[in-house]
């Protein structure tokens, strides 16, 4: 996890369930599904995704593929809900950034809580976090950079 002046650990993983709406590109996946540990093995997969779902991944997304997406919350991602916490308790979520989520115990109980219910305490401490967000001073000039890709400095 990192931190970011203003938010505290449950404004980042309250941001996370953001992730219940949209849809991803494979290419964003690849590295889960294929050669996981840069060894050039194809068959190299991360082993914290459930069997099912990654198979599931894998007959969506090629190893080279760029085009494809797939839903960050399958099922529903068009609708704002909960049922994001539910796939990333079952370790069926797309991105190493959910995944990680259950490594924390603080993460990991506010994940499995809100996998089993609490939808209105959900949306409340998303509202909350969005306007701490909106509050967060923007850097500029050499104090920031915009990156091209979130995980690589530029």
């Amino acid at each position: 996890m990192f931190a970011v002046k203003g938010l505290d650990l449950k404004d980042l993983v309250v941001l996370s369930g953001a992730h219940t709406i949209g849809t991803a590109h494979c290419s964003s996946i690849s590295d889960r599904l294929y050669n996981f540990t840069g060894l050039d093995n194809l068959s190299d997969v991360d082993p914290f995704l459930e069997k099912h779902y990654l198979a599931k991944l894998r007959s969506t997304c090629s190893p080279t593929d760029t085009k494809k997406i797939i839903e960050m919350d399958p099922g529903s991602y068009k609708t704002f809900d909960t049922s994001y916490f539910n796939y990333v308790a079952k370790r069926r979520s797309a991105f190493h950034s959910d995944w990680a989520l259950l490594t924390d115990n603080f993460t990991r109980a506010y994940i499995l809580k809100h996998a089993n219910g609490f939808e209105s305490e959900f949306f409340q401490d998303f509202a909350e976090s969005m306007i701490k967000m909106g509050n967060v001073d923007v850097l500029t000039g050499n104090q920031g950079e915009i990156r091209k890709k979130c995980s690589i400095v530029n």
